[in-house]
C-alpha cells in the first residue's frame, strides 16, 4: 500500500509541479515592474545560500554533499509563511520564551515541500537585547510522510532518536544537535551515537545570508529545490542499498510502541547526571490519525508526532 501512495504521490508532484512551472514565466512578467525589496534595517525574511553534508563512517563509509537553499521567516512579521508549521505564539509556548520566533525552511516550490528539517528559533527578551533559548526541531521523513517536532538547548543537546528517518537505521541512536544564533552565518550540526556503531554519523548544513537586492523573486529563487532534495535522498539511498547497508523496515510495522521506547530512552538521558542537570521532560504523544493528541507533562522536554501534509514522497 505504501508503495502505491508513493507512486500516486509522485506522479501528483510531477504534473502540478510541471503544470506550476510553466506558470513561471507569466508570473516573471507579472511582477518584474514591482517595486523593489526593502533595504531597511529589519526584514522579515532572511534569504541562505550554504551546503549540507553527510557523511556515514560504519558499517560502509559514505558521504555526500549538495547546495541548499533557505529562508528564515520571522514568524511575527512576515506577511507569507510556509503552511503546516507552527506559529509564533505556539512555538513561545512551547518553549516558554518571550521574545521572537524565527523559522528557518524551506519553501514550498512549484506545488512541492520537502524538508527533511526545519528549526525554530524561539529568543527571549532582555531589554532591548534578544537572546537564543531554545530551538525547536521539526523533522519529516521520506516516504513515510511523519513529522516529529521537539525541543532542544541551541547550545548542545542530545536527544533520543524519536523518527525512522532512514531505512539503513536503526532506532537505537541518539542525536546531538548544535545550532548558532542566524545572523550573517548559520551553522547546524547533527551526530548520531550509537550504543554499538559509536559516533557513526554527521550531518551538517553551513549557509551564508543572501542580499535581498540580489533576488528578485522568492518562486524562482526556490525553483525546483524541494525536488532536488528529494531526488538526492532516493539516488543516495539506492546507493546504500548497492554498498550492501542492511535495509531497516520501519518498526511501527515490528515494534509498534517504538515512540513510546523514545520517551523512555529520552527520559534517560535526562535523568543521566553526565548528560543533564536538573530536567525533566514535557513530552507530547499523538497518535498519526487522532484529531487531538494526548499530553504527557515531564518537565521540558517536548515531543509530538504527526503526518506530514500530502503529497510526502
Amino acid at each position: 500500500m505504501e508503495v502505491f501512495y508513493l507512486l500516486c504521490s509522485i506522479l501528483f508532484t510531477f504534473f502540478t509541479s510541471l503544470t506550476l512551472s510553466l506558470l513561471l514565466p507569466f508570473r516573471f512578467l507579472l511582477t518584474r515592474h514591482r517595486l523593489p525589496l526593502s533595504t531597511s534595517q529589519f526584514e522579515p525574511v532572511s534569504l541562505y545560500e550554504g551546503t549540507v553534508w553527510h557523511e556515514r563512517r560504519r558499517p560502509v563509509r559514505h558521504s555526500f554533499r549538495y547546495s541548499v537553499c533557505y529562508a528564515l521567516f520571522d514568524l511575527d512579521h512576515a506577511p507569507n509563511t510556509p503552511p503546516d508549521h507552527l506559529s509564533a505564539d505556539e512555538a513561545r509556548r512551547i518553549t516558554k520564551t518571550d521574545g521572537p520566533v524565527f523559522l528557518l525552511t524551506i519553501p514550498p516550490s512549484v506545488g512541492y515541500e520537502q524538508n527533511p528539517l526545519s528549526l525554530y528559533y524561539c529568543y527571549d527578551s532582555e531589554g532591548a537585547d534578544k537572546l537564543l533559548k531554545k530551538c525547536i526541531a521539526e523533522v519529516t521523513n521520506t516516504p513515510w510522510g511523519e513529522r516529529v517536532s521537539f525541543v532542544f538547548d541551541r547550545n548542545s543537546d542530545l536527544v533520543a532518536k524519536p523518527l525512522h528517518v532512514s531505512p539503513f537505521m536503526d532506532m537505537l541512536g541518539s542525536w546531538s544537535l548544535r545550532a548558532n544564533a542566524p545572523g550573517q552565518n548559520l551553522l547546524v550540526t547533527i551526530s548520531v551515537q550509537h550504543p554499538e556503531l559509536g559516533d557513526y554519523f554527521l550531518a551538517t548544513l553551513k549557509a551564508k545570508r543572501v542580499s535581498l537586492e540580489a533576488v528578485h523573486d522568492h518562486a524562482l529563487y526556490f525553483w525546483l529545490m524541494p525536488h532536488k532534495i528529494a531526488l538526492w535522498i532516493y539516488w543516495h539511498a539506492l546507493k546504500l542499498w548497492w554498498k550492501n547497508v542492511s535495509f531497516i523496515q520501519h518498526p511501527r510495522y515490528t515494534n509498534p510502541s517504538y515512540r513510546e521506547e523514545a520517551l523512555n530512552r529520552d527520559r534517560n538521558l535526562q535523568c543521566c547526571p553526565g548528560l543533564r542537570q536538573n530536567k525533566d521532560e514535557h513530552m507530547q504523544v499523538g497518535g498519526s490519525n487522532s484529531a487531538t493528541e494526548a499530553e504527557r507533562y515531564h518537565g521540558e522536554r517536548f515531543f509530538v508526532w504527526k503526518d506530514a501534509k500530502w503529497p510526502w514522497c
